[in-house]
């Protein structure tokens, strides 16, 4: 639900928006296709992974992390539904590439 009222926002803000996207692994030349998926990525710059938990564990942000090296992409945002505010679900995740 989360997922589909984000990007449906996003899109009204005539931004570019891809969902449930694959991100393959390549291990010894070799693509494996399904590796991942991210939950949304918008403008193929910003990839945002979104999580609805009573709070964050590092995991999340190494999880983000991950998905943004694979996908080539510098800033990640993870969005935890399930904090008090959105501030308090906010967190930057950038890959230093």
């Amino acid at each position: 639900m989360y997922q589909r009222i984000l990007s449906y926002e996003l899109r009204l803000e005539k931004l570019d928006v891809q969902t449930e996207v694959p991100i393959p692994i390549v291990w010894k030349g070799h693509t494996l296709d399904e590796g991942f998926r991210a939950d949304v990525i918008v403008e193929n710059k910003v990839l945002v992974e979104l999580k609805s938990v009573e709070e964050f564990k590092p995991v999340y942000a190494k999880q983000t992390l991950t998905y943004l090296k694979l996908a080539n992409l510098k800033l990640g945002l993870l969005i935890n539904f399930g904090a008090p505010t959105i501030k308090q679900g906010l967190k930057r995740v950038v890959n230093g590439l």
